[in-house]
């Protein structure tokens, strides 16, 4: 498997899934202002240019959330989804893509001091019912899913704690609570050390 990445961007989600898997991959780092050949091969695969990107023998995989999905499926071993056709299967997708096609949306708006004309019309609502949404769905202990960690805690979790970084979003204590249990996970620590050092009191 290659994946492409930079530690900068979306790709650390990635990185980070791959680190929870402790997954053989060959990392090739694209520096997204530079015309080298890791860019142009990038493009060649990814006509939107972005990462990361995920190649494993012939098939790419763009997205966060599709990445870390198939990963989880392509290594079940390491326990990072439920079982298919489980009940907590249904959750653990809704986890997955909130992140992504209803949070993330939200919070980017919002932090360029934008709003939707037309709430209604879009898959992601309004920030009243966003932040009602993350707050519901936040578990009061544990994980997503209950006792086992999985893929949902990295991409929906992931992304509470980015929005927490660049103060996307005021957390209330329980979500808080819940980014520090994965802040203390070590694939998290080993893919992170950006994050944490801007979390360092100066």
């Amino acid at each position: 498997m290659k994946h492409y990445f930079n530690p900068m961007s979306r790709g650390v989600t990635t990185d980070w899934m791959l680190k929870e898997l402790d997954a053989p991959h060959e990392q090739v780092i694209v520096d997204l202002a530079n015309e080298d050949d890791n860019l142009l091969d990038l493009r060649k695969i990814n006509p939107m240019g972005k990462l990361p990107v995920l190649e494993d023998n012939g098939t790419v995989i763009t997205e966060v959330a599709a990445i870390c999905a198939y990963l989880a499926d392509k290594f079940p071993d390491k326990r990072l989804a439920p079982e298919l056709g489980s009940v907590e299967r249904g959750t653990y997708y809704r986890y997955l893509f909130l992140a992504g096609n209803t949070i993330e949306p939200a919070f980017s708006l919002a932090a360029a001091d934008m709003e939707h004309p037309e709430p209604r019309s879009v898959g992601w609502g309004d920030m009243p019912r966003v932040l009602a949404t993350v707050e519901a769905m936040v578990p009061e202990t544990g994980w997503a899913i209950g006792e086992q960690f999985t893929a949902a805690d990295v991409v929906f979790g992931g992304l509470l704690d980015f929005s927490m970084v660049f103060n996307w979003l005021n957390a209330s204590p329980k979500v808080a609570v819940y980014v520090e249990r994965i802040r203390q996970r070590p694939a998290y620590q080993q893919t992170h050390g950006a994050f944490i050092d801007m979390l360092k009191p100066e």
